[in-house]
């Protein structure tokens, strides 16, 4: 069984512990915990890494968060990955700050990152794992909030919550998108 699991970000130092560049954090810490390392490649910083039969693909698209589509459908051919086995790991404004939400597909819900991932799978029916960040802006400062760091508070808690993300992530890859749901979902 193969697996692509791609963490949205932006590429570059001054984005690094921004909202919009949680699903990079969320394959770090798994890189970290799990001693597996990220190379340069084509489109994308990308991992290998084998768990309980399984082998797992990680990427981090250099493309930027809107064309993250091309790095995604680049690696799904590469590696001949079914679209039932790529899970998104996104930034959600509409959940609060560290909800977690593992979905079978659904809109890109105004996400470019997604809008993008979409129109290059001409598909909506991939899994995605939507990380909270809240919205706590004033209207018209969406683009301000999401490239901000975390705040302090939001930093002291990050570290749970990319834990659970994890977790979510290896369960997603062993036991399947409907078990990960109803053990994990909030």
């Amino acid at each position: 069984m193969k697996y692509l699991i791609a963490g949205l970000g932006n590429i570059g130092p001054e984005y690094a512990f921004t909202r919009h560049n949680v699903g990079f954090m969320v394959l770090d810490r798994l890189a970290a915990q799990h001693d597996f390392k990220f190379s340069f490649e084509k489109l994308a910083f990308v991992a290998e890494w084998k768990h309980k039969g399984r082998h797992i693909y990680f990427i981090k698209p250099t493309t930027f968060m809107n064309l993250s589509g091309k790095a995604i459908r680049y690696y799904m051919d590469q590696y001949k990955i079914q679209e039932e086995n790529l899970l998104v790991i996104l930034d959600e404004l509409q959940l609060p700050f560290g909800t977690l939400r593992i979905k079978p597909k659904g809109s890109h819900g105004g996400h470019n990152g997604l809008k993008n991932i979409e129109e290059l799978l001409a598909s909506t029916n991939y899994p995605r794992l939507r990380f909270g960040i809240g919205n706590n802006f004033p209207r018209g400062r969406q683009v301000d909030y999401v490239l901000k760091p975390f705040s302090n508070e939001e930093m002291k808690e990050l570290p749970i919550f990319l834990d659970n993300a994890g977790d979510m992530v290896l369960s997603f890859c062993t036991l399947g998108i409907q078990s990960t749901m109803n053990n994990y979902n909030q």
